[in-house]
């Protein structure tokens, strides 16, 4: 080959190399490392779409209660086994009609284009996660805000609602019905 076309083409293809580095980094910093979840920052602007887009849109808020002491009783990889577990759990309720995040430690989020189910999601995360030979009992506190309940379909106030609500089931006790 030709000194002057390798020459030539070396910058563009380094150029194309650095460029796909960058955009694999990107992606990484919107994914949670452990879970694999959109991380705030990459869940917004689908939510965002999503909750524009779907008249049935939900958003979701969820928190694991009493997240500490499954750390503090059965250790850090126990804690990584159940926030993957309901990470998963999470995924698979929302499936192609919904986008699930951590939003950071043992707080996630969801929109979806369904307006039901959420007691189905609630059982289902609160299921036992398994660890090393044992069950370890999860617990969670569920806060939804549906798109119908909100004068115009903001993300942040669909947000500030589903966290109002998710106290509220907090506040009734361990694995209370979902609040609205």
């Amino acid at each position: 080959m030709d000194t002057q076309v390798i020459a030539s083409v070396l910058p563009a293809l380094g150029w194309a190399i650095h460029g796909s580095v960058l955009a694999r980094r990107l992606a990484r910093a919107r994914r949670d490392p452990l879970t694999g979840l959109h991380t705030r920052a990459g869940w917004t602007t689908r939510a965002e779409r999503l909750l524009v887009s779907a008249p049935t849109a939900a958003v979701l808020l969820i928190d694991l209660d009493d997240f500490k002491a499954i750390n503090d009783t059965h250790g850090h990889a126990a804690g990584d086994a159940v926030l993957v577990a309901t990470a998963a759990r999470l995924t698979a309720w929302c499936g192609r009609t919904g986008v699930p995040a951590r939003l950071g430690g043992d707080e996630f989020a969801a929109v979806t284009a369904r307006s039901s189910g959420v007691d189905t999601l609630m059982a289902t995360l609160n299921q036992p996660v398994l660890h090393a030979g044992t069950l370890i009992d999860v617990s969670t506190s569920v806060g939804c805000c549906h798109r119908t309940d909100l004068p115009l379909p903001a993300l942040t106030d669909a947000l500030s609602a589903a966290d109002k609500a998710m106290y509220q089931a907090k506040g009734h006790g361990r694995r209370n019905t979902p609040h609205h």
